[in-house]
């Protein structure tokens, strides 16, 4: 099936509007791709509303294929969706900075004056115990970065090395994902990273990203 047939659904994490991913949506869409932008007001909504409003999202589309790539929070909300939708329609999933194994930034903020209402209702409710994560057999991508620049090293100087400055990289390893890679980006620079929409476009043409060939010599 050719790019322009297909469809990708791009979604923003925690504190921005999707006009942040316009870069991405452009550089993307050069690539014969259509693509559609799902902003949704992650402060002010919980977590299940967030996820029915993108499957309804998902389901007004109408598109034969549909890929996603969720940012952070995004990532969290397009992998519940698919596990509780079985009828959304089949593609790849890229996880960009996703911390589908906990985030040690957000805990720290939570205990600060505050810090729970800063995380919004969403993120909040994802940090409750016992969350699984299952996206019904699709191939999922994850970009973690290596920049370590951002809000999270100021409430959590602690936060274990490498990471984007938000996230750890060990938060974005996925049991079951079908390809891992590391970049040097931060967390927020995600979004503008021409690396970032090259490796998604690897991934998804071919369900993997275009790891660098290491020379013995």
């Amino acid at each position: 099936m050719l790019p322009g047939t297909e469809t990708v659904v791009l979604v923003h994490g925690l504190w921005v509007h999707g006009i942040a991913m316009a870069l991405l949506r452009r550089r993307l869409g050069r690539e014969g791709y259509r693509v559609f932008i799902y902003s949704y007001p992650s402060m002010r909504l919980n977590f299940a509303e967030n996820v029915a409003r993108l499957a309804r999202y998902c389901r007004a589309v109408g598109a034969p294929r549909a890929h996603f790539l969720g940012h952070s929070l995004g990532g969290l909300i397009v992998l519940r969706m698919l596990d509780e939708s079985a009828d959304i329609a089949p593609g790849r999933v890229i996880l960009s900075g996703t911390p589908v194994a906990g985030s040690h930034a957000a805990r720290r903020l939570a205990r600060l004056p505050g810090g729970r209402a800063a995380l919004g209702r969403s993120m909040v409710e994802w940090m409750e115990p016992g969350r699984r994560i299952d996206a019904r057999g699709r191939e999922i991508g994850v970009i973690a970065g290596r920049m370590p620049v951002g809000a999270g090293r100021i409430v959590a100087p602690d936060l274990p090395a490498p990471h984007d400055g938000a996230v750890s990289v060990e938060e974005t390893r996925l049991p079951g994902m079908r390809d891992h890679i590391v970049l040097n980006v931060s967390h927020s620079g995600m979004l503008l990273s021409r690396a970032v929409a090259r490796q998604a476009g690897a991934f998804l043409r071919h369900g993997a990203f275009d790891h660098p060939v290491m020379s013995d010599e």
